[in-house]
């Protein structure tokens, strides 16, 4: 790569493993590298307290892959983060050592609000700056966050106002109430734990009062989103030029979670856009995306294929290359990637 410049950012979370590498360009950044695996680190953890030596070999496997790639492009400006299954296990430090040791990458703890920053950030360049603020979540597997923003007057950018973590996620959500199969009166207890949550964050900020007035847009990043996008599309394979920055109807995503909640987890698996991997988070993920939904009655959701791994980058970028995109006070550049 020479002189060039290369970013790299690594999102370790409660069931998956992403990776990022990229080079600045005119736009912004392009991708020239990526990696993403299901590991289920967090699997069992609601229960132990504890990382199981089954899910920590599955993540540094996965972790050995990333260190592979990074090793072929040379000299990286790279970020390596991990969330909400780390953040909760009493082992913690001990497999951040074993990942040090076995792999070389240092990674990096942090916490609910920093998570919470990058992924808005990551979105950043999806606001529009008609509305005014934004109402941002990110459904993962061992939490979920969620960012109420004041957009920039040039709409490319946003102010957090504060964020809330919520301590479910779809794994979570899946290993208390069941996600393998879920009746009306499971999926709609799983919306209620949810909504009482959001109440609270509702009660500080009267967000309702700004939808009433149309001042709020609302960006979803997470595989909830992505997955209902795709079964939105009737997609034979997941298609990410299709998927990001494509705004749904509420009413389009009630059709497509209702016919999830019809289907049997063989159903499920069987589509090419969840797969026997993901099927029994689905339903619990929909739960979580249904109570954001009907707390916060914006209309229109804008997806995101987008979050953390990107506002990593947008970061470090902006860190070196300061003049890059100053287009407000918290403004990224876009991104390319090249086509799944």
């Amino acid at each position: 790569m020479g002189e060039e410049p290369v970013y790299a950012a690594l999102d370790l979370g409660t069931n998956n493993c992403r990776l990022l590498v990229a080079l600045p360009d005119a736009d912004g950044f392009r991708v020239i590298d990526s990696f993403s695996r299901i590991t289920r680190l967090g699997e069992g953890l609601q229960a132990s307290g504890r990382l199981s030596d089954a899910a920590i070999d599955r993540t540094i496997a996965a972790l050995r892959i990333c260190a592979g790639k990074m090793r072929r492009h040379g000299r990286l400006r790279a970020r390596f983060v991990a969330t909400e299954a780390c953040r909760g296990a009493v082992n913690c430090d001990d497999f951040v050592g074993r990942v040090a040791d076995q792999t070389g990458i240092g990674l990096e703890i942090i916490s609910a609000k920093e998570e919470a920053r990058l992924a808005a950030r990551g979105c950043g360049p999806l606001l529009v700056r008609e509305r005014r603020y934004a109402l941002v979540f990110d459904i993962g597997g061992g939490s979920t966050e969620v960012t109420w923003l004041r957009v920039a007057e040039n709409g490319c950018a946003g102010e957090v106002i504060d964020s809330l973590s919520m301590p479910w996620g779809v794994v979570r959500m899946a290993e208390e109430y069941g996600g393998a199969e879920v009746n009306h009166e499971t999926y709609e207890l799983m919306i209620a734990v949810i909504r009482d949550l959001l109440a609270r964050f509702e009660r500080r900020y009267a967000i309702r009062d700004h939808i009433a007035e149309g001042r709020v847009q609302m960006i979803g990043t997470s595989g909830t989103v992505t997955t209902i996008t795709g079964l939105h599309l009737g997609l034979e394979r997941y298609q990410r030029d299709l998927v990001d920055g494509r705004l749904l109807d509420f009413c389009q995503i009630r059709y497509v979670v209702d016919h999830l909640n019809s289907l049997s987890l063989a159903e499920r698996s069987a589509h090419p856009c969840i797969g026997p991997e993901r099927a029994d988070l689905v339903l619990p993920g929909c739960a979580i995306m249904d109570a954001i939904l009907r707390e916060w009655p914006v209309g229109r959701l804008r997806v995101a294929d987008r979050g953390l791994r990107e506002g990593i980058l947008f970061n470090l970028i902006a860190a070196d290359q300061p003049d890059r995109g100053r287009r407000g006070p918290d403004a990224g550049p876009s991104m390319r990637r090249p086509n799944p």
